[in-house]
């Protein structure tokens, strides 16, 4: 089995850190997306988030929806 890419890693642990701050469920992103245009199932978030695969689009997304403006690397 492969291991994960660091930077994918890194992608992946930034997004779940930012939903965690923020108190926000799978559930809930998916409802957020759904608010501004982007129809995701749960399953599927929960799929990238776990593999650490998705676009950077997606990532940015998600923090829009989340309502974060700014990021810290």
């Amino acid at each position: 089995m492969p291991t994960q890419d660091p930077w994918e890693a890194m992608a992946a642990n930034i997004l779940k850190a930012e939903l965690k701050r923020k108190g926000v469920t799978y559930a809930q992103l998916v409802e957020k997306l759904a608010a501004i245009g982007i129809n995701e199932k749960e399953a599927n978030v929960a799929n990238k988030l776990s593999r650490g695969k998705f676009s950077a689009a997606f990532l940015l997304q998600c923090l829009k929806a989340i309502g974060e403006d700014h990021l810290r690397l």
